[in-house]
């Protein structure tokens, strides 16, 4: 099995993992914060409210898509990858929460895109790395007002 290579970045966020992690389970509210996503559709959830899987319509630049994901919620992580994708051939995310001795978290993505059209490497992470610097500059704003 192959281990993709991901983009990986952080952020420091000042609010505990649990109230992180409820933000990130919101998924129907993505497209009031996460840059690219039009519509989100959360499918069944788990006992704590989380999603296991959800779809999502997103434009990000020439690319737009309809995919779904499903999730794997741990106390201080989540997972997802694409179970079905149009544009997307493979699509590995995680959100790590730390929390620090500041009593802020530290929050870190992980990403690995695969298109289903061929593109060079470099533009790939490049591309990934765009959405992850988005993803939590969005996701601190809207954890911490």
């Amino acid at each position: 099995m192959r281990v993709p290579e991901q983009t990986h970045s952080s952020i420091v966020i000042n609010a505990d993992p649990a109230t992180i992690l409820g933000v990130i389970a919101d998924v129907e509210a993505y497209p009031q914060w996460a840059s690219g996503v039009d519509r989100a559709v959360a499918h069944a959830s788990d006992d704590a409210g989380r999603p296991l899987s959800a779809t999502f319509h997103s434009s990000m630049g020439m690319v737009k898509d309809s995919y779904t994901v499903d999730y794997d919620w741990q106390d201080s992580e989540v997972r997802w990858w694409l179970t079905k994708g149009e544009a997307l051939r493979n699509l590995h995310g995680t959100y790590r929460c730390t929390i620090l001795e500041d009593g802020g978290t530290k929050v870190e993505y992980f990403l690995d895109v695969e298109l289903a059209v061929p593109v060079v490497s470099m533009l790939r992470r490049k591309g990934e790395k765009m959405i992850v610097e988005a993803a939590l500059k969005g996701l601190k704003q809207r954890v911490e007002g």
